[in-house]
């Protein structure tokens, strides 16, 4: 029976193997990778100047192991991996004497790669800071945490901090391209077939050992659905990847959901008008299709912010706010975290008054100026801080509101042609049905009409 080599290669993962040998095989993170950056001297063969220490925060699978082994592989320095989980005080004591011995003896510097580092107490970050002070390693950490909260502050200033990005389409593309036919991966033993590729990329969500861990699945799959081959070798039909055992071997649902197409917009569609008529289940539906189907949840938190703007306004003041605290809470959490603070303010705002007239409003004032509706500032209201204003009359008249009773004195404020046109028309759901009123007594107030006289 013919062995089947690329797939079945023992305990290391594909997505071990396929871990590039150097930093100009590495897919992305292209804007920490230009000529001359830290990272490229850091894996300069010449191991002895222009090293900086490093921590690389980023989401998982955006390549944090991958370029510390990358620059090890190239680098002329002696390297030496910790892990935070397993590693504690007299582990990091013991690298930093060996570390300083090379340096002295031997003129033999060390990059020291911690993963995840934001595991480590403050008591073990602190035995990192002489080492890394007197330069007998240099340190490149990685963590998936805000090293502002998760770093001390000592250690943050000794390093460079270097983000890195979700990857994109392309860059997982050329992953998982590459794996199918490197020796090291499947070596060509499978056809992967272009809905099977798409959604491999569209179901790692930007993490590259998500897309070749759910290859190597498929791929197993896919062999054991033909059957085992014997002889004949070549000649032999390859066994195919499907999209539907790509959807088998990741135990999800196969969605129909292309980001650049019309899926990305009739969904992203269908959820804004489930949140605007008030249905937080349907809303949660179309959320829960978009965060698996690896939408970008920044844009769903977009999305969120303009409709809490647009459709619920001012009948509910706190739903912007609530948005925008969504919105951070995502970019602190990332992903899969980040769907708690979505879900929770998708109910809010499907279950919130909704009011689009703060939004009429905003619209109905442009319309007026684009079409040239738009008067001169009124002299008393023009600035009169600068030398001749006075004599130009400007501020001529002007009555300071704090001199009014409840802060408002009757005054003209709009230009000639915009006296009494009213843009805000406040609805009379939630917060809005005690705005309704007040608008109605302000402007009576400062247009000069008595308290039974309609608006002007």
């Amino acid at each position: 029976m013919q062995a089947q080599v690329g797939l079945r290669s023992g305990p290391v993962p594909l997505a071990v193997r396929m871990r590039p040998k150097s930093l100009d095989e590495v897919a992305g993170q292209a804007h920490l990778l230009r000529p001359g950056s830290p990272l490229r001297r850091l894996a300069s063969a010449n191991g002895s100047t222009g090293a900086v220490s490093v921590i690389l925060w980023g989401p998982p699978g955006t390549g944090k192991t991958t370029l510390a082994q990358a620059i090890a592989g190239s680098s002329g320095r002696r390297f030496v991996e910790l892990s935070a989980v397993t590693a504690g005080v007299k582990d990091v004591r013991e690298v930093m004497e060996q570390a300083r011995t090379s340096a002295e003896l031997y003129g033999l510097s060390t990059v020291l790669f911690l993963d995840e580092i934001h595991r480590f107490t403050k008591a073990q970050q602190d035995a990192l800071l002489p080492g890394v002070e007197n330069g007998w390693v240099t340190l490149i950490a990685a963590t998936t945490e805000n090293p502002s909260f998760s770093v001390i502050a000592p250690l943050l200033s000794r390093s460079l901090l270097l983000t890195l990005q979700p990857l994109s389409d392309d860059d997982l593309g050329l992953l998982v391209d590459r794996a199918v036919d490197d020796p090291r991966g499947l070596a060509g033993r499978v056809e992967l077939e272009p809905e099977a590729r798409e959604a491999l990329v569209r179901l790692a969500s930007g993490d590259a050992r998500r897309a070749l861990t759910a290859l190597e699945a498929a791929s197993i799959l896919a062999v054991d659905a033909e059957g085992e081959q014997e002889s004949g070798g070549d000649e032999a039909p390859k066994p195919h990847v499907t999209a539907e055992l790509v959807a088998t071997a990741v135990d999800r649902a196969l969605l129909r959901y292309d980001r650049d197409g019309d899926e990305h917009y009739d969904v992203i569609s269908a959820f804004i008008k489930s949140v605007r008529g008030s249905d937080a289940d349907a809303a949660l539906h179309y959320l829960a299709r978009m965060i698996e189907a690896g939408e970008d949840p920044r844009f769903i938190a977009r999305r969120i912010m303009v409709l809490a703007a647009e459709d619920i306004g001012l009948a509910d003041p706190q739903a912007l706010p609530l948005a925008v605290a969504a919105a951070d809470a995502v970019q602190f959490l990332g992903m899969p975290e980040g769907r708690i603070p979505l879900g929770e303010v998708v109910v809010y705002l499907a279950l919130a008054p909704k009011s689009n007239a703060a939004y009429l409003a905003i619209d109905a004032a442009i319309a007026d100026v684009r079409a040239g509706n738009i008067g001169r500032v009124p002299v008393h209201l023009r600035d009169a801080h600068y030398p001749g204003a006075k004599r130009l009359g400007h501020g001529k008249g002007y009555r300071y509101a704090h001199d009014g009773e409840h802060g408002v004195v009757e005054q003209q404020y709009p230009p000639d042609p915009l006296v009494g046109r009213d843009y805000y028309q406040p609805t009379g759901n939630g917060f809005e049905r005690e705005t309704a009123a007040r608008v109605e007594r302000l402007r009576r107030r400062i247009r000069g009409g008595s308290e039974d006289q309609p608006d002007a």
